[in-house]
């Protein structure tokens, strides 16, 4: 583990940080292409969709429905996916085929939001088959974060990686080290990462409506690409 990270410190800036940086991308605008679109639904964060249905209940709203079925389906999706993985005997093919799955569901995302728009009712099917097609894609994404490319953090909740943003502000601010210095640019790299992504999915999407997800679909791939050169460590 020791060794792994020497070598990360040496590494120039991009190819140290290319992987989390494309991932919190991606995260970043398509849960913000889904808030957007679809009344305020998360495709990724879980928790805002539980306390946006909370608000909904207590003070009136459409879409609670579509907001709690959000739940079971991330939970259905993250098991199926963990199976697939207990049973794949290369992980490196694996991840690399659970990339090409999210990008084959955030491709269903982007046309059934062509098709369906414009979307006038939060508690209509057509805003569910939309966003639970978004939802499934980033369940895989962050099924695998959680078991093959757990080394790298979180892309899609930026709670734990703002908090690691603030621990290593105070590591370099006490002891300014190479070693620090490289933790801070990393996880600060992820989470401007998470916010640029944010504002450009909100800005393809004003612009272009549902065809914004293409320019995120083909990160994904490139991303599948990489994985299947084995450019992702596996965990031991």
């Amino acid at each position: 583990m020791n060794t792994h990270n020497n070598v990360e410190q040496h590494l120039p800036f991009w190819k140290s940080c290319r992987d989390p940086i494309i991932l919190t991308v991606v995260g970043g605008a398509i849960d913000t292409i889904g808030f957007i679109a679809l009344f305020g639904f998360f495709t990724a964060h879980v928790t805002g969709n539980l306390v946006l249905a909370g608000a909904a209940w207590v003070k009136g709203g459409a879409g609670i429905w579509i907001k709690l079925a959000a739940i079971p389906l991330f939970i259905i999706t993250v098991a199926i996916t963990k199976m697939m993985i207990d049973r794949s005997q290369h992980k490196h093919k694996m991840l690399s085929a659970l990339f090409v799955a999210e990008a084959l569901f955030l491709s269903g995302f982007m046309l059934t939001g062509l098709v369906f728009e414009p979307f006038n009712n939060a508690d209509s099917i057509t805003v569910a088959i939309t966003g639970g097609l978004g939802l499934i894609a980033l369940a895989i994404r962050n099924t695998s974060s959680k078991t093959l490319i757990k080394h790298i953090s979180p892309s899609t909740m930026m709670t734990g990686n703002t908090t690691q943003l603030g621990i290593d502000l105070s590591n370099y601010l006490r002891d300014r080290s190479s070693k620090n210095a490289q933790a801070l640019l990393k996880s600060f790299s992820i989470v401007v990462g998470f916010v640029v992504g944010a504002f450009l999915g909100a800005y393809l999407y004003v612009k272009l409506d549902f065809w914004s997800v293409a320019f995120f679909i083909v990160p994904v791939l490139y991303l599948a690409f990489l994985a299947s050169q084995q450019r992702f460590k596996a965990p031991e």
